[in-house]
């Protein structure tokens, strides 16, 4: 059982897999019990590879803007404190147009030809720090999502695909990232969620910071924080796991 402090503890969450089911939203009873439970004895934060607004989505709107201390969108390359953007870095401006755009139409070309079982829409997601390159296309349903995450667990796609941009752009700064069912994260490297410990160790006096994800293995996007010296890594396989790490962590029935 923690002995510090609210402003001496800080928890860092994963969303997708960790604070809900994968692309769901947060349950009820997980909500109220991190809110009501877990909030007045830690300073909470998220941190996780999708924009706002997919946070928006998986966990019952803006009001996460007054819940959680920090809100770390795309791996923390935007900051959020106490509700407020303080500070977004900027993948276009870090790896030039040129290098992008060589990129860009590289993946588009693969993608063209590479042959699913079902192909959608939304292949590729430009966001402030990362790209995201989803495969079957992110406009799929849920069934046609958990298809694909079956298909690809077999023939390896994302895996592959990884592979052969590392060799192409063996020569640029990048990292690749499989996180969720159906997508991979590219981005510079560093630009992993360790990105969101240069805010929260900066001016702070935390003494103990714990990290809670779902995708800790290599090549997962939770692996560098999880194995990070700053934090405690707690590997988690559903948001009844997370309730179950906090309850310990805190002697709560």
């Amino acid at each position: 059982m923690s002995s510090l402090n609210r402003d001496e503890i800080l928890l860092l969450f994963d969303v997708d897999g960790t604070l809900t089911q994968p692309r769901s939203t947060v349950e009820p009873e997980f909500e109220d019990f991190l809110y009501n439970e877990v909030k007045p004895r830690a300073t909470i934060g998220i941190v996780g590879g999708s924009d706002l607004e997919k946070m928006f989505e998986q966990l019952n709107g803006r009001k996460i803007l007054e819940h959680f201390d920090y809100i770390f969108p795309e791996n923390g390359l935007v900051q959020i404190e106490k509700g407020v953007e303080v500070g977004k870095a900027s993948i276009q401006d870090h790896l030039g147009e040129a290098t992008l755009q060589r990129f860009i139409n590289y993946v588009l070309r693969y993608l063209s030809e590479l042959e699913l079982p079902i192909k959608r829409g939304t292949f590729l997601e430009f966001r402030n720090g990362m790209m995201n390159i989803c495969p079957i296309g992110r406009q799929c349903t849920r069934e046609e999502r958990n298809l694909f995450n079956a298909y690809d667990n077999e023939h390896h796609v994302r895996e592959k695909m990884i592979a052969a941009l590392k060799k192409e752009f063996h020569d640029v700064d990048l990292t690749y990232s499989i996180g969720g069912q159906i997508s991979f994260d590219v981005f510079p490297k560093g630009w992993d969620k360790t990105y969101s410990l240069r805010h929260v160790t900066k001016g702070t006096n935390y003494k103990e910071i714990h990290f809670f994800g779902d995708k800790t293995e290599p090549g997962g996007n939770d692996h560098e924080i999880f194995n990070d010296p700053r934090t405690i890594g707690h590997k988690v396989a559903s948001p009844h796991d997370t309730m179950r790490f906090l309850k310990e962590l805190f002697g709560l029935n």
